[in-house]
């Protein structure tokens, strides 16, 4: 059988990727002072992985083909048409959430955007997916403002939220 070219190109550019990292890993300093591992320990591991993932590739895609691979049939690999509408709605959400954030504040935006992804999947209960949103987003902010000391901006929820948030 003969190996398929992408399967082999893709192969080879895993290989020499992770000869290229270890090449650059390399010329990194291997000092490690105090805790005797240096800056090259992390690029050697990924390295050597990635060296050896392009081996195993190769391997298969010389003998036979990668295994369990997906098929071509756009219908076998379960892909559905593309939907417009949902796009638009997603894409409305994240603008929305990057117009908001910082006057309205964290939660307010990220409520806006789990509505509008909401609708995106389907939903037309706009109030209630707003509302979920609202308090899934609180319990972020909450989470990260008093558990993780990250300042995240409280917006015109400040006057509720107290000295949560910036």
């Amino acid at each position: 059988m003969k190996a398929k070219p992408a399967e082999l190109i893709l192969s080879l550019a895993v290989l020499i990727l992770g000869i290229a990292v270890a090449i650059g890993t390399a010329q990194l300093s291997s000092a490690g002072g105090y805790a005797k591992v240096g800056p090259n320990v992390a690029p050697a591991v990924i390295a050597g992985a990635l060296i050896l993932l392009g081996i195993w590739l190769l391997y298969e895609a010389l003998s036979g083909g990668w295994r369990n691979a997906t098929a071509d049939d756009p219908a076998a690999r379960g892909e559905h048409r593309f939907h417009g509408s949902a796009f638009i709605w997603v894409s409305l959400g994240l603008i929305a959430q990057i117009l908001l954030i910082d006057r309205a504040g964290f939660v307010l935006a990220q409520a806006a955007l789990f509505a509008l992804v909401a609708r995106a999947f389907g939903s037309v209960k706009l109030p209630r997916d707003f509302a979920i949103g609202l308090v899934l987003g609180l319990a972020v902010f909450l989470f990260f403002v008093k558990f993780l000391n990250v300042n995240l901006p409280a917006g015109w929820l400040k006057p509720i939220l107290g000295g949560a948030g910036i």
